[in-house]
């Protein structure tokens, strides 16, 4: 995620931090009167958010143990974000994972409720960290598992509808509670001037729609492969032509990305905007291999599209190579798999048009 930093790397998952977070903590240093009070507020938060983590953590484990990887987590004022390699395509591995989180919230609850009792202290919020800490982590069992879609509560209502339902139906009627809810938060945000859970309104709003349109997406893809989306004309230079070279290399198309080869392999690609830029910084003359970007996926023909696409737009380039058989057939971008989601999803609404 933009304007965020590697934090740590645990149980082999990087932990990133976004910069409004530490605005937040900075923000609560300030808005005290005291160094006690200043470092005594940020180590609070600091605390609040390791639990944020720990739920993380929840849903990447449980999702590791179907086989779902973890691209990253980032910490963000208003929570957390586990990216997934994938969605689970078995409802109730989706129902294990989402309540994963929660249940880690459940779990500290119970160990500082055990510790309170044990010490004989006041239950109060009011009372001292410990306590705090133990109702932070009650209000987050009950606030995520509230049915605000794609938040814990919401896929969860999506895994049980999906037992029943079909997956894209299930997200729509999911989605459209989500939205509902986010609804419900503006409000009482504005009401009570709650302005974080306002910035968590609109991401519930703009999460539940994009999930759905990610649903509809996955159903047009069905049983497609690699091979049915690339682009088999692609455009090659080598790293030591020049950028006046690749203007000419750049094919006509959706896609105008060109490979750098050398020998059989691919060493980089050149995006029509990188080179764009760079003509207009550097000119003409300098080599491709400066300006070509290193990081991509390598794709297979016969791989499923939803996976490779869950690979590309990881990727810093939008853009893999696709080989078969050890060798190079093409070129998958997001547009060109736009392309045949658009031909599907024309077929399907030309299927249903009455007469």
């Amino acid at each position: 995620m933009k304007w965020s930093f590697r934090i740590g790397r645990w149980w082999g998952v990087d932990v990133h931090v976004h910069v409004t977070f530490l605005l937040l903590l900075a923000v609560v240093g300030l808005a005290e009167d005291s160094i006690r009070g200043a470092v005594g507020g940020m180590l609070w938060y600091v605390c609040l958010f390791g639990c944020v983590l720990l739920h993380e953590f929840g849903h990447v484990l449980t999702a590791r143990h179907y086989g779902i990887g973890t691209r990253d987590i980032t910490l963000l004022p208003i929570g957390g974000i586990a990216r997934l390699e994938r969605l689970p395509d078995n409802p109730r591995h989706e129902l294990a994972i989402a309540i994963a989180g929660p249940l880690v919230n459940v779990a500290l609850a119970g160990a500082l409720t055990a510790f309170l009792w044990l010490s004989q202290q006041s239950f109060s919020p009011d009372a001292g960290f410990a306590q705090r800490l133990l109702w932070v982590n009650v209000s987050l069992v009950v606030f995520n598992l509230l049915p605000a879609f794609p938040m814990d509560g919401g896929r969860v209502l999506r895994a049980l509808l999906a037992m029943v339902l079909d997956p894209v139906h299930a997200t729509r009627i999911a989605a459209g509670v989500g939205r509902f809810m986010a609804i419900v938060f503006a409000g009482v945000a504005l009401y009570y001037q709650a302005y974080i859970l306002l910035f968590i309104a609109v991401f519930v709003w703009l999460g539940a729609g994009g999930e759905a349109r990610v649903a509809e997406a996955r159903s047009l893809i069905g049983g497609a492969v690699v091979g049915h989306a690339m682009q088999t004309r692609v455009g090659t230079v080598a790293a030591g032509d020049s950028l006046e070279v690749a203007v000419g290399r750049m094919p006509a198309g959706s896609s105008s990305d060109l490979l750098v080869v050398e020998g059989d392999r691919v060493a980089g690609i050149l995006t029509q905007e990188d080179l764009q830029k760079a003509l207009e910084r550097v000119g003409p003359k300098p080599p491709v291999g400066g300006v070509m970007r290193t990081r991509f996926a390598s794709l297979d023909a016969g791989e499923p599209l939803d996976s490779a696409l869950a690979k590309v737009s990881a990727s810093a380039t939008g853009a893999a190579p696709v080989y078969w058989q050890g060798r190079l057939v093409g070129l998958l971008t997001l547009d060109t798999a736009g392309e045949l989601l658009a031909l599907r999803r024309e077929r399907a609404m030309s299927e249903n048009r009455p007469g």
